[in-house]
């Protein structure tokens, strides 16, 4: 019973839960950015570039080959998939990092800004227990 008491106190830590909860927007938040990606910025692109559509861009190495049977419906030649390099999925991907990571910077000096705002509180004034020894400090002194 101790374990499952240890672990119910690690798992409802404060930090804990936080990062559960910006995990999960995270991850939707990566959906919005695809999304915005592919369906917003990819178009603009593609208008710039002649209505090309970069994220289906590739460089093929080597092509598909479907089966072939012979009439008995023997397999004479395997099938095999095509081999290429998805550049234009990558690049597409590499958009969305900025995004994020541009979208991250910003959140993140927001809250800088914010932390720079706070006034500390002045200090307060000594205990009573300390006013009491600084009078009896200067009462010595006399």
């Amino acid at each position: 019973m101790g374990m499952l008491k240890e672990f119910k106190e690690f798992a409802m830590k404060g930090n804990l839960v936080d990062i559960a909860v910006a995990f999960v927007m995270g991850g939707a938040f990566g959906k919005v950015v695809t999304s915005f990606t592919e369906g917003m910025v990819a178009p603009l692109i593609g208008l710039l570039t002649g209505g090309e559509d970069f994220s289906e861009k590739k460089i093929v190495i080597k092509q598909a080959v479907a089966k072939v049977l012979d009439p008995t419906g023997k397999e004479v030649v395997a099938a095999a998939n095509e081999v290429a390099i998805k550049w234009g999925a990558f690049l597409t991907a590499v958009i969305d990092f900025i995004i994020v990571a541009f979208v991250m910077f910003l959140i993140i000096k927001a809250i800088n800004g914010m932390k720079k705002r706070e006034v500390p509180a002045p200090p307060a004034g000594p205990s009573s227990t300390d006013q009491l020894l600084m009078e009896i400090r200067d009462q010595l002194k006399k």
